[in-house]
Formats: structure tokens, C-alpha cells, sequence
């Protein structure tokens, strides 16, 4: 009852002389703080937006407009060519504004024009100037003058000091790649996969779709290209992703681990404060659109950043057809779980946000609290992580009105999921191969209800300290997290750090609110619902059999000294290894970005490739000289690097196939060749996670402090899912994931055949680790 009424702002009694009023003057100042903090960033964002929309020039740039057309007149020179003039006829005539007055209105108003059409002028130059790509295919090292000249317009027109979404309107649409282009590049990519009879057929049911449907098909694609922001990322977004019936736990959700060999403090609620705290001073930069824009690493270019908006106070909503993504555009909250319990904590006090020894104390509350959960409150998630449909229909059943409708709205409105997990993870070196793969695992999946998959991301803290992160997918991508997790960790280890005892620095104010244990109301027919979900979830991921291992033999230093992209190389040897483990190839799938393009998300490298496939036989075929298989590697290796580069400037193949698919579904028609393409399984899937903010981590200095990277589940049930982060000159970090069930597939055989393919294809340009 005491928390009841402190949280009311007037108390009243009613007595013989009237009404007694009391006025609580904490609760008033809470009010008063609270708007005045919503009033401030309501007016940050209307100034955020005004500098964003006439970049890329400035506010200061339409004073020194005027001032020059003020000067030119009073020099009896008009620069409007009769303009002002013009204006000035046609203003009001009253007796306040007297002749010099009118030229001057006239004189701002014909400025102020001049100045927009001047932005919209840059905008359009610098958005012609992003759409040239040749710069991508020129060779390493080695700048043709026509690019040096495209980079010096691109610096005078891009405009000085950017904000987070400021190149939005100046980046290039995605262009729709021509048909004819499309199914060469297709038929291309399968060829290593058939034999002659097969390829054959398939190249029949090509050009039969490219003559007689695809054309109609593809002006639909046209016209929602000039008419939509982007043609592929709102149906990708919906039908990949919002469309999926099944668990979004381990097939859809991804992992970001901690430091490989460091634990900054083993205190819980420590490590706890400091994390949570970074991760509110990130979430602050991207509302105040402080965070620098997004490039391609090395460069000015850049990239589109519009992902970034639904990072924080986002949740995926189930429906029973298709889920919804709700974001809102604060949050004072987090929403905490520990031991079946569920908790709120107010991460702002008196306008401010709280301090990390502040946060630590609200989570060693928590750790401290020993009530036991509510019927049916511990495996609550577990409706999170089952099947879409029936947690759909749960939440319109069960979650509709009362306490349980203010705990979810309380969970879904969060800023984030926090879980403090009641065991211990992280590389153990008396057992570093099961302590790994135990630690993706955990992140992966966990309990399966101590994580709320629907969240955009759950943090996850370790009772050892060490930490991690389960990201939903549909919201955005790899990239997007993996940079907010980059952040969160340099902002933990190298600028807030910890006392001499392990604890946040800080002091506390002795009025903050305690941490609120939220209230459900579990009925037997829910629980019932819980139970099955669970099942679900407990069957997938005990199905999934992940290999988490650190490559340290070598890195990208030596790799260089090969001169080949160090990406290619990976994927070569992920070749190798491949036909190494099932004696076969398969279709492979590479993550690549279209973020060059505005709301771009991804698109696929295709990595099997003829050539690649003639480097591996000639690794599996003893007569083959050391000269040949260089040269096919080397043959190998541009290809990739050319389908990459395709990949990323909008001539890709998937992206442009699965639309046309859409497409085909609206206008009612039946095309035998999308079809078969858009079920073919993806028995190998790749995706590298790179380091983004190189600067933020010293590693000569401290080269314990290296990132594990992240990793996610299988994509096909006898298939391997392989995520790789370069991490310095000398290590790779590899996450391998297949399924239990598949008697083709085996995650640590697996594992032992990238080790060998790296050192094999290293061993053929005789280097010398340094």
C-alpha cells in the first residue's frame, strides 16, 4: 500500500469542516520534469527534422542568402532578373508596410525561395553522384582519374557536419535490374549445381519465363520502383520476416556475444548497470540523431541509416496471419526478468537518466528479491518463442483487459527486455569447446521462456558478469545491432569503467523509485497455451546442435599478403570445406548489403560459383600443380568479389526474383520457373559481421578486448548456418549452427574442415605467419 500511495499526486480526506486537499509536491515535480523533459525532445526532434531536411546545407546558409541579396540591391543590382519586383506587386497593400518595407518581404521571400531551390539543386547532384558505382570496380589500390574527380564533387556537395539521417533524401533509389540480366546471372549460379540434363531444363524454364511472363511482371516492379522508396524492402520486410507462422526463436532471431577472453567485472548488477547505461546513452544519440551517418567503411560514401529508428522501444506484435512491428517513440522504462519474475525499472529520475551505480542497486534489488513468480509467470515468454498463430491468438484471449494487459503494454512499451540469467557463461580455458558452443546456445535460445523473442532486443547478463544480446530480425539487420553492440561495449570497458571493488562509479539519490514487480493473471486454459508453445520451442532447440570456435592460426594481416579480399578467401574455403564435409556442392547464400540505396537492407551473393567449384577439385585432385590451383583461386576469388560488388549496387539476382514472385501472387499467375527458384534450399548460409567502429577498440594496447562476433540458426534442416567476424589482423571468430536431426550435418566436423581449408589454401602462396 505504501507504493500505491506515493504514486498517487493528490490525497484527500473528507472531513466536517469539507474537503482536506494535500498536494504531494514530489509527485507535481515528477509531472512537471516529465513534460518538460517530453516538451524538450519534442522540439530537438522539430530541429532535428528542419536541419535534416535542407541538408545538405544549412540553417546559417539561408542568412548568408539573404544577406547577399540584400547587399545587391542596395548595390542597385538585381540578381532576380525582376522577380523581386514581381513579388513585390503582388503583396497585400495596407498602410503598415511602406515601400522600403515591401522590397525587403519581397527581398526575403525571393531569397528564401532561391535557397530551397539551391538545396534541391545540391540534393539532386549529390543523389546523381551516389548513383555512380564504378568506384566499387576498380582494382585495389589503384584510383582512376574519373573517380578521384567523382570524389571531389561528392565532398563539395555533401555538406558539413551530418547527422544520423541527413543523406537520407540524397541517396539513389534501388534500381530495378533488367530481366535479361537477371536470368544470365541465375543460370549462371546453378550451373556448378546441375549436370548438362539438368541445366538444360532449367535454362528451357528461363526463357520461357523471361519471353512470355516476366515482362509484364517486371513493369509492375517499375512502377512501384519510381513510385515506392525502395521496390524490394517492404515486401521482404513483410513476407520474409512478419508473414512467418513458425517460432521466430533460433529461425529467425540472431545473437551478438561479449569480449572472447574478458570479463570487465564478475559482479552481476555491476556489469549489469554499466551495460544497460551505455546502451541508454546510445539509445539518446540515435533520438538526437547524433550518432554519425552510416558508410562504407574507409570511405565518404554513405550509406542509408534508416534502420536505426526502430532499435530501441520497438516490439513485433503477433497476429494470426501476420505479425505487426510497433514502435514507439520514448520509453522511460525497461522491463527486467530474473528467475520467473518480472520486473520495472525506471531508467529516468528528476529528468535525468540514472546513473550506472544507480542501475546497479535497481539490479541488485531484483538479484536480492526472493518471491517466488505467479502461477504461470516464470514460462510466460514461451508464448513468444512458439508458433505465431497461437500466441496470437493467446494475446486477444487472455491479454485483452486487467493486469495482464498492463504488464504486456508495460513489456512491449520498454526501451528493451533485460534478463539476468541465474547461471554462468563464457570461455572456460579448462573446457573452451563446450563452454562456447554452451554460450551460443544460451543466446540462441536459452530456456526458451527467459527471453522476449518479440522484443526488437533482449540483453542478456550472466551471473559471472559476462553479457550478450538476442536480436528480432525483422526490424532490421546484423549490421544495425552489430554496431549498438560495438558501442555499448567500447562505452562499458573504456569510458565508464568500474571502482577497485568491481562496482559502477557514481553516487546514488536516496529518493529513487525501487524496481516494480509486475502483476499477471495466469488463468489454467493460458498456462495450457504456455505449456504447448513451450514444447515447441524446447523441440527446436534441442535440436540444435552450434559450434563456436575462435581461428587464430591466422587473420586478414596474412590473408592480404595474398592479395585477395579476405572475405573472398573465407568464402573459398567455406567452399572447400563444404565438398570436404557432404562430398558435394550446394547452394550457398552470402549476406551482402544494398544500404548504398535508400531503406536498402540486403541482398545475396550467390558464393558457389563455377569458378570457385573448379578451385575446390582441383584442391581434391592429387595431380592438380601448385601453379593451377593459384590460378583458379585467384579466378575464384574475383569472381566473388564481382557478385559482391553486384550485389551491392542493385544487380543482384534474389531480391529481383522474389519481387517478381509477389508480383506473380498479386496479378493472379502461375510461373513454374519462380517457383522451383524460390524453393531451393539454402544448404549453406553465410554472413560475416565486421567491425564498424575500428577506432573505439585499441588492440595493439589491449588485444584481449576482441569481440566475439554473433551468430544465428539453420536455414535448412540438413544445411549449415556459418557467421564469421575478423577481428584484428590475426583472428577470426567462426559460429557454425546445424540441426541434431540431419544425419548429413555435423557442427563440429563441420568446424574441423574450415580449419583445414583455411590452412590448406594459405599453404598454396607459401606465407609465413609474422
Amino acid at each position: 500500500m505504501a507504493e500505491a500511495h506515493q504514486a498517487v499526486a493528490f490525497q484527500f480526506t473528507v472531513t466536517p469542516e469539507g474537503i482536506d486537499l494535500r498536494l504531494s509536491h514530489e509527485a507535481l515535480k515528477q509531472v512537471y520534469v516529465s513534460g518538460l523533459r517530453s516538451w524538450k525532445k519534442k522540439i530537438a526532434r522539430l530541429k532535428n527534422s528542419f536541419i535534416t531536411g535542407v541538408y545538405p546545407a544549412s540553417p546559417s546558409s539561408w542568412l548568408f542568402v539573404v544577406i547577399a541579396i540584400m547587399g545587391t540591391m542596395y548595390a542597385r543590382v538585381d540578381p532576380s532578373m525582376g522577380m523581386i519586383g514581381k513579388i513585390k506587386e503582388h503583396l497585400p497593400v495596407n498602410g503598415y508596410l511602406s515601400h522600403q518595407s515591401q522590397s525587403i518581404v519581397s527581398a526575403l521571400l525571393f531569397s528564401t525561395g532561391l535557397w530551397f531551390a539551391l538545396i534541391m539543386t545540391m540534393r539532386y547532384i549529390l543523389k546523381l553522384l551516389l548513383s555512380y558505382h564504378g568506384w566499387m570496380y576498380e582494382q585495389h589500390g589503384k584510383m582512376s582519374v574519373t573517380t578521384k574527380l567523382w570524389l571531389t564533387l561528392v565532398k563539395i556537395f555533401s555538406g558539413r557536419k551530418p547527422m544520423l539521417y541527413s543523406y537520407q533524401a540524397s541517396l539513389p533509389r534501388l534500381p530495378v535490374p533488367a530481366v535479361k540480366d537477371t536470368m544470365q546471372r541465375y543460370l549462371e549460379s546453378v550451373r556448378p549445381l546441375m549436370n548438362d540434363e539438368e541445366f538444360k531444363r532449367m535454362t528451357a524454364l528461363a526463357k520461357d519465363f523471361e519471353v512470355k511472363l516476366a515482362p509484364k511482371l517486371q513493369w509492375y516492379l517499375k512502377l512501384k520502383s519510381w513510385w515506392a522508396s525502395n521496390y524490394v524492402s517492404d515486401w521482404w520486410e513483410e513476407y520474409i520476416y512478419l508473414r512467418g507462422r513458425g517460432p521466430i526463436m533460433v529461425n529467425s532471431n540472431y545473437y551478438a556475444m561479449d569480449f572472447l577472453y574478458v570479463i570487465p567485472t564478475p559482479i552481476q548488477a555491476a556489469r549489469a548497470g554499466n551495460t544497460v547505461h551505455a546502451l541508454l546513452l546510445y539509445r539518446r544519440k540515435v533520438t538526437r540523431e547524433e550518432l554519425k551517418p552510416s558508410r562504407v567503411p574507409g570511405s565518404i560514401i554513405p550509406l542509408c541509416s534508416s534502420q536505426w529508428e526502430r532499435a530501441f522501444n520497438t516490439t513485433r506484435i503477433p497476429g494470426e496471419e501476420t505479425d505487426t512491428i510497433h514502435h514507439f517513440k520514448d520509453s522511460k522504462h525497461i522491463v527486467v526478468y530474473h528467475k520467473g519474475r518480472f520486473f520495472r525499472v525506471w531508467v529516468y529520475h528528476s529528468g535525468r537518466l540514472l546513473n550506472p551505480k544507480e542501475l546497479e542497486l535497481q539490479f541488485q534489488h531484483i538479484l536480492n528479491d526472493t518471491s517466488p513468480p505467479e502461477p504461470g509467470e516464470e514460462k510466460l515468454p514461451a508464448l513468444t518463442a512458439g508458433d505465431r498463430p497461437t500466441w496470437a491468438k493467446a494475446r486477444r484471449s487472455y491479454f485483452r483487459s486487467g493486469k495482464n494487459l498492463q504488464a504486456l503494454d508495460l513489456v512491449e512499451k520498454a526501451a528493451f527486455f533485460v534478463t539476468l540469467e541465474d547461471d554462468e557463461q563464457g570461455l572456460r580455458t579448462e573446457d573452451p569447446v563446450r563452454s562456447l558452443d554452451a554460450y551460443a546456445k544460451s543466446l540462441l535460445h536459452g530456456k526458451c521462456y527467459d527471453r522476449w523473442f518479440d522484443k526488437s532486443f533482449t540483453f542478456v547478463v550472466f551471473k559471472n558478469g559476462k553479457v550478450g544480446l538476442n536480436a528480432e530480425h525483422s526490424w532490421a539487420d546484423a549490421p544495425i545491432v552489430g554496431h549498438l553492440w560495438e558501442s555499448m561495449l567500447a562505452t562499458d570497458s573504456f569510458q565508464l569503467g568500474y571502482d577497485d571493488g568491481g562496482h559502477c562509479k557514481g553516487q546514488v539519490d536516496a529518493s529513487l523509485p525501487l524496481p516494480q514487480r509486475m502483476q499477471w493473471e495466469i488463468s489454467n486454459e493460458c498456462d495450457e497455451v504456455i505449456q504447448t508453445s513451450l514444447s515447441i520451442a524446447e523441440e527446436l532447440a534441442a535440436d540444435v546442435d552450434f559450434h563456436t570456435f575462435p581461428f587464430d592460426d591466422f587473420g586478414k594481416g596474412l590473408i592480404k599478403k595474398c592479395r585477395t579480399s579476405p572475405d573472398a578467401f573465407i568464402q573459398i574455403a567455406l567452399q572447400l570445406a563444404n565438398y570436404r564435409d557432404k562430398g558435394k556442392f550446394c547452394l550457398t547464400y552470402e549476406a551482402s548489403m544494398t544500404r548504398l540505396f535508400r531503406e536498402g537492407r540486403t541482398e545475396t551473393v550467390r558464393s558457389c560459383t563455377v569458378e570457385s567449384s573448379n578451385f575446390v577439385r582441383s584442391m581434391m585432385d592429387s595431380s592438380s600443380t601448385l601453379n593451377d590451383r593459384l590460378k583458379l583461386f585467384r579466378l575464384a576469388a574475383e569472381k566473388h568479389q564481382l557478385l559482391y560488388r553486384n550485389a551491392m549496387t542493385g544487380a543482384g539476382i534474389d531480391r529481383h526474383l522474389f519481387c517478381l514472385y509477389v508480383v506473380s501472387k498479386y496479378v493472379g499467375v502461375d510461373s513454374p520457373f519462380l517457383r522451383e527458384v524460390l524453393s531451393e534450399p539454402w544448404r549453406l548460409s553465410t554472413s560475416q559481421t565486421p567491425i564498424q567502429q575500428v577506432e573505439l577498440f585499441d588492440l595493439v594496447n589491449n588485444p584481449e578486448y576482441v569481440s566475439c562476433g554473433g551468430g544465428f540458426g539453420p536455414v535448412a534442416d540438413d544445411g549449415y548456418g556459418v557467421s564469421y567476424i575478423i577481428v584484428g589482423e590475426n583472428l577470426i571468430n567462426f559460429h557454425v549452427s546445424c540441426k541434431f536431426s540431419s544425419h548429413e550435418t555435423d557442427s563440429h566436423r563441420f568446424g574441423k574442415h574450415i580449419r583445414e581449408a583455411l590452412l590448406d589454401i594459405l599453404a598454396l602462396f607459401n606465407l609465413q605467419k609474422t
